[in-house]
C-alpha cells in the first residue's frame, strides 16, 4: 500500500482518514480541494489543476494518499496509479449529521480550510449544491454511491486492492490495522 486514494461523498471522513493513514504508513498525503480550492473558493482551471497533483504524485516518491473525487478531472491521475483504492460507503443520514456539525463547527470557529477559504454562510441558506456543501453532501450521495459501485463492478478498479468501508467501526478497525501493521491490514487479506 504505497499508492491509495481515499473516495466518498462529503462528510464521509475522507481527509481524516487519509491524514491517520498518511502517518501511519509514511505517506504523503495530498487533500484535493487543497488544490482546487483557491482564495476566495475560485476552482483552480482543470488543466492547471492536473498540472498541480501531477507534480505533487511525482515528487511523492515514497507513496502518497489522497483524498478527494474530482472524477472528471483528475480520477485518472489518481485511481488509476493507486495499488489500493479506500471507499468510504457510509450511510447517508450519518453523513449528513457529520456534514452539518462538521459546517457549523467551521462556521463557528471560524477555521481557515484551504487557501485562506473559511465555511460561508450560504451553506446554511443558498439552495444550489454548488454553492451549499450541505445540499452537495445530500445530493451527491447517491451519486457517488452508483458511480463508485459501477467502477467496482466494470473493472475499472481491477488493477488496485479495492477496500469498501460502509461502517464506522469498519473505517476504526482498517486504520488501527494499518498503524499497528504499517502495511497491507491483515483483516483485509
Amino acid at each position: 500500500m504505497r499508492r491509495i486514494a481515499v473516495v466518498g461523498c462529503s462528510g464521509s471522513g475522507k481527509t481524516t482518514l487519509s491524514r491517520r493513514v498518511a502517518r501511519s504508513l509514511g505517506l504523503r498525503h495530498i487533500e484535493l480541494d487543497g488544490i482546487f480550492h483557491q482564495p476566495g473558493w475560485v476552482p483552480l482551471p482543470v488543466p492547471e489543476f492536473r498540472q498541480r497533483l501531477s507534480a505533487q504524485l511525482e515528487e511523492a516518491s515514497g507513496g502518497w494518499i489522497t483524498d478527494g473525487n474530482y472524477n472528471s478531472a483528475v480520477g485518472d491521475l489518481i485511481q488509476e496509479r493507486a495499488d489500493t483504492i479506500v471507499w468510504l460507503d457510509l450511510s447517508r443520514p450519518l453523513v449528513m449529521r457529520r456534514i452539518v456539525l462538521r459546517t457549523l463547527r467551521r462556521f463557528l470557529t471560524r477555521e481557515v480550510l484551504w487557501n485562506g477559504n473559511r465555511e460561508p454562510l450560504s451553506n446554511f441558506w443558498r439552495w444550489d449544491p454548488e454553492r451549499n456543501v450541505i445540499r452537495w453532501a445530500w445530493t451527491s450521495h447517491p451519486r457517488n454511491r452508483e458511480r463508485y459501485e459501477q467502477c467496482a463492478a466494470d473493472g475499472s478498479w481491477a488493477h488496485a486492492r479495492v477496500v469498501r468501508l460502509r461502517t464506522p467501526d469498519e473505517v476504526a478497525r482498517f486504520e488501527r490495522d494499518c498503524a499497528a501493521a504499517q502495511s497491507w491490514p491483515a483483516f483485509l487479506t
